[in-house]
């Protein structure tokens, strides 16, 4: 226990939890803290970028390729509200993130100070947790707390608020790392007659078809998913966020689902039997119409979110638990069943598909360039290796549709909310989480043009 300031307590706070990043912009509100930082330049480096909103979605790229909590840093008003679009992004992805930011000296607040916003009710409804410090004491216990909400259970974005006294006042300083919290059950417990239940209905069906999410990722289950996938023989679809979770080539990977997704994965939604739906969400562009979707079968959902289950696609048996704990008890029990005849139905579609729509966006008879050529010729260069990155449009939907991806964590995109301005920052924060891997960004000039400055930032910190 040692005698220290509220901004050295946040710096010492984050080198505790193994933070080697921050991403921020600094202001008088958070200066405190970026003169403290200064102190700790050998343990964290800090990334200046050119606006707030570069920050946080910097730090969803670094989150999103590392399987860490992403940092990023503001001042109070408009250096606060600038992160909001990045964390409702991060939330509606499941995106573990701290964000810090500063606020007015506690007797200013409520009093419409200069640069002073109340970002704790502005960000409730995008965070899995937010808090006002006024203490420089709370400090510790404050990060230590955001720490673990951000990366148990499902995860995503929580935002700490310090005041400016709370960051000049001195406390005594000692920090312990937060392993639970009385209420929040981060992990359901597993009840393994439901998982008894689904292999059943798995080992008798005769068309099982599995759609699969980022669920997977953020579980680090790709071995176990892989595993049970090989063994059961099931033909799987993927979500767009769940598109690295198994090798794009892999022989049971049908292609993507969805309203932009394959022709085969779609069609089989109205065909299986019994439908496994896996850290996945029932997103509207997945179903389309609920009332049509998949009626004809039994719907099996394995989530680590209760809120989740029933919330859009009525299920007929619920399987809660981290996938990386359920998956492996749900593959001692189902039988290895030769699928080859229900996995040709697929295959024949995939030929119509590939004749009229992917050999002519591959190949055009036209001059000129086509989306899906440009990204068929990256294919070919990186081998499936390169981490992609996307903005928000029709190029996402081709990269996610055509990219060749060959490891997990390699696919960064804005799913949920469809943030364009994401893909150029994000793309950067993924560059520094991985600086050994080629990072390829997809962007159009629209989303481009919204996070351009930070083209400043890329070329400053030479991450390229």
């Amino acid at each position: 226990m040692s005698k220290t300031t509220g901004s050295h307590a946040v710096m010492l706070s984050l080198i505790e939890e193994g933070v080697d990043y921050i991403f921020g912009y600094p202001g008088g509100a958070i200066m405190p803290v970026y003169d403290s930082m200064m102190d700790y330049q050998a343990k964290i480096k800090h990334i200046l970028t050119r606006h707030e909103q570069g920050a946080v979605h910097a730090a969803q790229g670094y989150a999103r390729v590392t399987g860490r909590v992403g940092v990023c840093m503001a001042t109070s008003g408009p250096g606060a509200t600038n992160l909001i679009t990045g964390i409702a992004d991060a939330m509606i992805d499941s995106t573990p993130l701290v964000c810090i930011t500063g606020q007015v000296v506690s007797p200013l607040l409520g009093t419409d100070a200069f640069q002073e916003t109340d970002v704790v009710g502005i960000s409730m409804p995008v965070t899995k947790w937010n808090y006002l410090v006024t203490k420089p004491e709370e400090i510790p216990w404050a990060i230590a707390q955001a720490f673990y909400t951000a990366r148990t259970g499902r995860p995503g974005p929580v935002l700490i608020d310090i005041s400016k006294d709370a960051q000049f006042g001195e406390l005594d300083f000692k920090y312990k790392k937060c392993t639970n919290i009385r209420s929040y059950i981060p992990r359901p417990k597993i009840d393994r007659t439901k998982i008894r239940e689904a292999a059943d209905a798995i080992n008798q069906a005769a068309k099982p078809y599995i759609l699969f999410g980022q669920g997977i990722i953020l579980g680090n289950a790709e071995n176990e998913f892989k595993t049970f996938i090989e063994k059961s023989g099931i033909p799987a679809a993927w979500t767009i966020l769940g598109v690295s979770a198994l090798p794009t080539d892999h022989p049971l990977n049908m292609g993507m689902l969805g309203m932009h997704g394959n022709y085969a994965t779609n069609i089989m939604n109205n065909t299986c039997d019994v439908l496994i739906a896996i850290g996945m969400r029932f997103d509207d562009r997945v179903t389309s119409n609920l009332s049509s979707f998949a009626k004809q079968a039994k719907i099996i959902h394995f989530e680590i979110d209760p809120s989740e289950i029933d919330k859009n696609v009525k299920t007929d048996i619920a399987v809660l638990g981290d996938v990386k704990e359920t998956l492996p008890l749900l593959t001692e029990l189902v039988q290895r069943k030769d699928h080859s005849d229900w996995i040709e139905e697929f295959k024949k579609l995939y030929k119509i598909e590939y004749e009229k729509v992917i050999q002519r966006d591959f190949y055009p008879e036209k001059e000129g360039l086509t989306m899906g050529e440009v990204i068929n010729r990256i294919n070919e260069k990186t081998k499936g290796e390169a981490i992609i990155v996307t903005d928000v449009g029709q190029h996402q939907m081709f990269a996610s549709r055509y990219a060749k991806l060959n490891n997990n964590r390699s696919f960064v995109t804005s799913g949920g909310l469809g943030t364009m301005g994401f893909g150029l920052p994000a793309a950067h924060g993924a560059k520094i989480g991985a600086p050994d891997k080629e990072v390829i960004l997809f962007v159009g000039d629209g989303g481009l043009q919204m996070t351009i400055q930070e083209l400043g930032t890329i070329n400053q910190t030479k991450a390229t």
